[in-house]
């Protein structure tokens, strides 16, 4: 929703932006509104931010660059050690704000943003993930060295589905490389990103190094195209991130784009059956299905799909839905109205295109949250390639079970696809694993593992429409991201060491 900001309603909070170290309100006259997923209540007002408060924010990060990239590295990594520590201690306190306005359950949340802080602890080590090399005597009396250097103001645009995780897949990494850093988290979850920004503040971090903002795609605009940001990184949707990616190609800028998914889980016969039962119930219904990598679509191979189906639907019937911060709660809520209301949508265009309904999800009510955004547990069976619900990300709580005769048929099937984020496989066969390993064209795989989210020292990211850029995100493709290499080659002259003019190319030989 964009209104103009409305500072009257003293009942509902109003959300601030951060920036040179402070809450501030900015110059915007347009808003948005922050619910309550498992209520349907509008709890809070965000501001949209527009060019003006966009330029402040870069500008506070551009006057803050020089003296933190100066800062000596093991300095920059006692700040972040500070900030690991409180964000540990507040881990409680940014799973609540995440559950509610997400939705997602309070255990569910609370694992998301300790998988963010691994990225701290990783980034911690930043004294040694940045050293140079060294080379002596690459020629006579020349010796050549390099060094990592920050790029300056870098600039992350975060969804909604992991409040506090995914901004910390950039930020820390930024940082502690010497850069300073913008942050645009989603308009419908601002309130981790605030949260963080204040105990960053309270870690020692110097005041313009890092800033928040708010809005839709107004402040979007203004900051990929904004001269003084030189790195832009973005998870979200796929046709969004290839717009982020050629505007900002087109701009001389950095950038690393994570797009959509639709991630497939292989099932063998020799599978065994209750674990990978439990398995897919876990990855496909686990945050009401809004995760990047959640298995949207199982894939049964030879005889097992009758005996496969049946078990997932005994386990998914036990799903307790409700809102994230029930005792006993699995599922909860969709993020918005809009959003439960398409993913329906494609729950009728499944319906209606001829894929077997097996469990249905609509018309779920929790009592005493009628108006909640709610959806049940939805399986389909005998699903085609050719199906809406097979070829686009539905992003909720909605599994699509497709049969093949063998794992070659299945390992080409996922390898036709478009999305190629995260992939996993089911079986005792170390022979089956390693093939589908090797032969299949996705950037993540898990074998027995449904959702292969790497740790933090290695880097996430997908292959083909997944992800736009050279460089995923964390690890060490994180540092890469957030550095540019300088080679230095260097002779000293001494009165023993005879020089010569010449227009020759040199050689170091």
């Amino acid at each position: 929703m964009n209104k103009p900001v409305d500072k009257a309603l003293s009942s509902i909070a109003q959300v601030s932006y951060w920036i040179k170290g402070e809450k501030t309100t900015g110059t915007t006259t347009r808003s948005g509104e922050v619910t309550n997923p498992a209520t349907g209540q509008v709890t809070k007002q965000v501001p949209f931010a527009n060019a003006k408060d966009i330029d402040t924010a870069v500008q506070a990060a551009k006057a803050a660059f020089p003296s933190w990239r100066d800062t000596p590295p093991l300095r920059r990594a006692r700040v972040m050690q500070k900030f690991l520590t409180l964000m540990q201690e507040n881990t409680n306190e940014l799973a609540r704000l995440a559950s509610e306005e997400h939705g997602k359950t309070l255990p569910d949340a609370v694992g998301s943003v300790t998988r963010g802080i691994e990225v701290i602890e990783f980034a911690c080590g930043i004294p040694h993930l940045q050293k140079g090399e060294h080379s002596e005597n690459v020629g006579t009396g020349v010796d050549a060295h390099t060094r990592s250097q920050p790029l300056g103001v870098c600039f992350g645009i975060t969804p909604f589905n992991f409040p506090a995780m995914v901004p910390l897949w950039m930020f820390p990494v930024s940082i502690a490389t010497g850069n300073t850093f913008v942050l645009k988290p989603s308009e419908k979850v601002p309130s981790c990103s605030m949260k963080m920004a204040e105990l960053f503040k309270q870690a020692g971090l110097p005041d313009g190094v890092f800033n928040v903002v708010h809005g839709d795609k107004e402040a979007v605009d203004q900051l990929i195209t904004h001269p003084d940001v030189k790195a832009v990184s973005f998870v979200g949707s796929t046709p969004i991130a290839q717009y982020i990616y050629e505007t900002c190609a087109k701009g001389g800028k950095r950038v690393q784009a994570l797009g959509g998914a639709k991630n497939h889980a292989v099932v063998l016969p020799d599978a065994d059956l209750e674990f990978t039962a439990d398995a897919l119930v876990g990855a496909g219904y686990g945050s009401a299905g809004e995760r990047c990598m959640a298995i949207s679509v199982v894939v049964a191979v030879g005889g097992i799909g009758d005996a496969l189906v049946a078990k997932v639907i005994e386990k998914a019937k036990k799903i307790e839905v409700g809102p994230g911060d029930k005792k006993g709660v699995e599922m909860g809520p969709l993020v918005t109205k809009a959003h439960r209301d398409k993913v329906k949508g494609y729950i009728d265009k499944g319906e209606a295109e001829g894929a077997t309904m097996v469990m249905d999800g609509r018309g779920l009510k929790v009592a005493g949250y009628e108006n909640g955004f709610y959806l049940g547990a939805t399986l389909f069976d005998n699903v085609k390639t050719d199906m809406t619900i097979y070829k686009e990300e539905i992003f909720g709580p909605v599994l699509s079970v497709l049969r093949v005769d063998t794992l070659a048929d299945a390992i080409k099937m996922i390898n036709e696809c478009p999305f190629a984020n995260g992939t996993a496989i089911f079986t005792a066969s170390g022979g089956a694993a390693r093939k589908f390993e090797n032969e299949i064209e996705v950037g993540m795989v898990g074998v027995n593992v449904p959702i292969p989210v790497p740790m933090a020292f290695f880097s996430f990211g997908g292959w083909k429409q997944s992800i736009f850029g050279d460089y995923s995100v964390h690890g060490m493709d994180g540092v890469r991201f957030y550095t540019r290499p300088k080679v230095i080659t260097t002779r000293w002259t001494t009165s023993e060491v005879a020089t010569t003019s010449s227009l020759h190319m040199p050689t170091m030989g």
